[in-house]
């Protein structure tokens, strides 16, 4: 088995598309595929039931990848948009398995300590797959082959691990210094 694997890499648009194309010059060669792909505003109707918002995001935006790779900054949890991908791509549907989640902290991350991260200032939804051992969760790093074994795990952690989607989906973009339940 091969491990390279087609990926989609979600981020904050706004504050971390510099991560993002870093991410994808350093492993892009690494990886079968990077998706560049990420659902915007207007993309989707906002009135549709979940259900159905989350079908068409996992098969319009995620169709055929098996890792979904979220680089997490200093607001990613807030974006309604990363917390629909996330649910959407760990959701198994018709057409499409589910992927793998991996978590990557970025260098704008705000912490003092290095080696820890506060739960509540990352995506909910991929708090809750952490918390029941589907996803990891990983400083930055630069190393191909380290990033590319995180890749690889969780592709592996996805046939045998059950995510956790039951938080319901954010309605709208949030705001704060963390998320409540």
């Amino acid at each position: 088995m091969s491990n390279r694997h087609k990926i989609f890499v979600r981020f904050h648009h706004a504050l971390d598309e510099n991560y993002k194309r870093i991410f994808e010059l350093r492993f892009g060669n690494a990886f079968g595929a990077i998706v560049p792909g990420s659902v915007s505003d207007g993309d989707i109707d906002p009135h549709l039931p979940t259900d159905t918002i989350r079908q068409k995001i996992r098969d319009n935006h995620l169709h055929d990848t098996s890792v979904t790779v979220v680089l997490i900054g200093a607001e990613t949890w807030q974006r309604k948009h990363i917390d629909w991908e996330i649910g959407s791509s760990i959701r198994h549907t018709e057409y499409n398995p589910r992927s793998g989640l991996v978590g990557i902290l970025l260098p704008t991350y705000p912490r003092a300590d290095k080696s820890k991260y506060t739960q509540r200032t990352i995506p909910p939804r991929l708090h809750d797959n952490i918390e029941c051992g589907f996803a990891s969760i990983h400083n930055w790093s630069e190393d191909a082959p380290t990033v590319q074994g995180w890749i690889h795990q969780a592709y592996l952690r996805k046939g045998t691990k059950q995510p956790d989607n039951s938080r319901a989906s954010f309605g709208k973009n949030r705001t704060g210094d963390a998320w409540t339940d």
